[in-house]
C-alpha cells in the first residue's frame, strides 16, 4: 500500500459521490488547523470510523503514511528540543533541555500533521483518479467563468496525486538495485546513512522526468487536448450522497459548538 494509491472496494465510502469526499476532506483539513483538545479526540474517533467504513486495515493507513513518518519524527523533535518552557530533562553536556511545553506542542503539530495525511489518503484510497478528476473538475467549473480552466487544474492534481506512488515505487527499486551492487544504507552513523541515501536522489529525478515525458507521449497519443472535454459518466448525488453531506455538516455544527464553548 502506497500513499496515493486506489485501494479497490464496495463499501459506502467508496460509492460516494467524488464531489461529497473532496469538500469533506477540505472542511475536516480546516478543522484540524487550530483544533482544542476536546476536537482532536472528535476527529481522532471521527477519523477511525471512517477508516473502519472503508475497511481499511491500520496496516494499510500505516503504510500509506510511512514515507512521511521521517518527517513527522523531525517536526515532534524540532518542537521538542528548541520550544521554551518548564524543563522536564536536561542534558546539559549535549546541550539538550526537553519541555513540557516542547512535548504538547510537538505532540499537537505531529497529529496535525498525521491527521492532514490520513484524510488525503482515505480520499485517494476511495477514489478512483478519474472520479477525481471528475469531482475537482466540477467544483471549480463555476470559477471557469471568470477564466480559470478548471480542467487543466483538475488534470493537474490527480496527475500529481498519482506520481506519489510512482515516485515511491520508483524509490524502493532504485535503493534495492543499488543494495544489490553493494551500497549500504543501514549501517553506519546517522550522517553515512544520509550521505548514501543522497546517491539515490540523481537516479530518482532522471526516472521522475523519464515518467513524465511517457506519460506526455501517452497523452498525445490519446489525442488529449485543452478545452471543454466530456466524461463517459456524468456525476450525480443520490441519497447516500446527501446523508453523507448531511453528517459531515452536522459533525461540523457540532466542532463549532465545542469551539464556542471553549
Amino acid at each position: 500500500m502506497k500513499l496515493g494509491q486506489y485501494l479497490p472496494a464496495d463499501t459506502i465510502i467508496h460509492r460516494l459521490d467524488p464531489r461529497v469526499k473532496i469538500a469533506s476532506v477540505l472542511t475536516l483539513s480546516l478543522f484540524i488547523f487550530g483544533a482544542t483538545p476536546p476536537e482532536i479526540a472528535l476527529i481522532s474517533l471521527f477519523l477511525i470510523a471512517v477508516i473502519g467504513k472503508t475497511r481499511a486495515t491500520l496496516a494499510q493507513v500505516a503504510a500509506a503514511i510511512r514515507p512521511v513518518a521521517p518527517f513527522m519524527a523531525l517536526i515532534f523533535l524540532v518542537h521538542l528540543f528548541f520550544t521554551e518552557g518548564e524543563p522536564l530533562l536536561a542534558l546539559p553536556a549535549l546541550s539538550i533541555r526537553i519541555t513540557a511545553e516542547g512535548l504538547v506542542q510537538g505532540t499537537y503539530v505531529t497529529w496535525q500533521f498525521a491527521g492532514l495525511v490520513i484524510t488525503g489518503a482515505l480520499l485517494t484510497m476511495t477514489t478512483l483518479p478519474s472520479d477525481l478528476v471528475g469531482g475537482i473538475e466540477r467544483l471549480l467549473r463555476p470559477f471557469s467563468k471568470v477564466g480559470i480552466p478548471s480542467q487543466e487544474i483538475a488534470v493537474m492534481i490527480a496527475m500529481a496525486l498519482r506520481f506519489m506512488p510512482m515516485l515511491l515505487e520508483e524509490y524502493d527499486r532504485i535503493r534495492m538495485a543499488q543494495m544489490a551492487r553493494g551500497a549500504d544504507f543501514k549501517t553506519g552513523s546517522l550522517a553515512l546513512r544520509a550521505r548514501a541515501l543522497t546517491t539515490l536522489a540523481s537516479p530518482l529525478l532522471l526516472a521522475a522526468f523519464r515518467r513524465a515525458d511517457e506519460l506526455v507521449l501517452a497523452m498525445e497519443a490519446r489525442g488529449y487536448r485543452r478545452g471543454p472535454r466530456t466524461t463517459l459518466r456524468e456525476l450525480r448525488m443520490g441519497e447516500g450522497d446527501f446523508a453523507a453531506f448531511a453528517v459531515m455538516a452536522a459533525f461540523a455544527v457540532v466542532l463549532c459548538g465545542l469551539r464556542m464553548i471553549s
